[in-house]
């Protein structure tokens, strides 16, 4: 069967780095990184990528919302207000932690990603019943490939995709367990790479059938089931994901032209992509990680991180990875250590996450 091509159009961030994407893509091209020495809750002086609060209530002053909330509304509003979402657009959102804050006060069911959902949907004037993807840290990108699949099937005509969360007590002590944390700002890819800094933002994308400037031409998510927390040392799932977005698109590998890679600066996490780009013979093509920009965002880093990537794809610019100095992986790759002028029409954009999950997402500019 011949499925409908489907479209990104408008897309938008808020991170550390800026309060949309025209701002951020400014401190990117500055080389600025947003990860700074924070206090979260009882955890004092980690590295991570945090949005000031004070910056966000200066947009958005309402008392009833909280930090997440605010950001989400912040990214997805400019779309929604060109956009206008009808009767047939789907709203779907990413994220694996929501306002899990809630919890400590005993707000269960404040706590709640259906609540989270519902709250969102209600401000931006959704008329459909929200989806909410919480898969691990694939999430943002299995959001979108959900938003394509949806319009395909012809359950909605276009769908605003919408992914964040936020820096929590919870998230900082569970990555703390896992011994995973950076005692510095993470370095992707690299010889000297400790763990991973993590971040907060939200990402938004505006989808549909009406022909636009970028085309998704594959995707694929595959959970390989390795371990609750481990990837697979093979990179088996990964290396499953992106062959079949590969087999969806029906292209060739080699014409894929850039790679934003998941890139959290664990240990294992880099070397089980770099097992799996070489599997699949691109280890050549230019890579990156936004990590070290922004921290691991969580069930917005896939989305966030190919919105920017988009982004350089409209500018011809490949942007290099913050912190990356001496390959520290088993296998070749291509990481970019200095800005790249170049024209690319065809990138791959990848994440993982615990539980095995991968995901893998083709997307050319037309």
């Amino acid at each position: 069967m011949q499925w409908d091509s489907v479209y990104i159009h408008d897309k938008n961030c808020v991170t550390p780095l800026g309060l949309d994407i025209q701002s951020n893509w400014q401190q990117l091209m500055r080389g600025t990184i947003g990860i700074t020495q924070v206090d979260v809750g009882n955890f004092k002086g980690i590295w991570a990528g945090k949005i000031q609060e004070d910056t966000i209530r200066a947009e958005m002053p309402e008392l009833a919302y909280t930090h997440l909330e605010r950001m989400l509304i912040m990214a997805a509003k400019p779309i929604v207000q060109k956009h206008r979402p009808g009767l047939r657009t789907a709203f779907i959102l990413s994220t694996t932690k929501g306002n899990v804050s809630f919890l400590r006060a005993g707000s269960v069911q404040e706590a709640e990603l259906t609540v989270l959902a519902q709250k969102i949907a209600s401000h931006l004037g959704f008329l459909t019943e929200p989806i909410v993807v919480s898969h691990a840290c694939v999430s943002g990108v299995l959001a979108l490939g959900t938003a394509k699949r949806l319009i395909q099937m012809g359950c909605f005509d276009d769908a605003v995709v919408l992914a964040g969360d936020a820096l929590s007590e919870f998230v900082v002590s569970g990555f703390q367990a896992f011994q995973a944390m950076s005692q510095a700002p993470c370095r992707p890819f690299d010889l000297h790479r400790t763990g991973v800094s993590l971040g907060e933002a939200a990402a938004c994308t505006y989808v549909s059938k009406v022909k636009g400037v970028f085309q998704i031409l594959g995707d694929s998510f595959i959970n390989d089931a390795n371990h609750i927390s481990g990837p697979s040392r093979t990179g088996e799932g990964l290396y499953r994901s992106i062959l079949g977005a590969i087999k969806e698109a029906e292209i060739d590998s080699l014409s894929i032209e850039h790679i934003s890679a998941h890139g959290t600066a664990t240990p294992y996490n880099d070397e089980m992509e770099a097992i799996a780009f070489n599997r699949l013979h691109l280890q050549h093509v230019p890579l990156n990680s936004l990590k070290g920009y922004y921290g691991h965002t969580l069930g917005a880093s896939g989305l966030l991180e190919l919105v920017v990537a988009m982004h350089g794809m409209e500018e011809n610019v490949l942007i290099p990875t913050a912190g990356f100095q001496e390959i520290g992986v088993s296998q070749p790759v291509h990481v970019i250590q200095k800005r790249i002028k170049k024209e690319v029409k065809r990138m791959l954009k990848t994440a993982s996450g615990f539980g095995g999950s991968n995901a893998a997402i083709i997307v050319e500019k037309k």
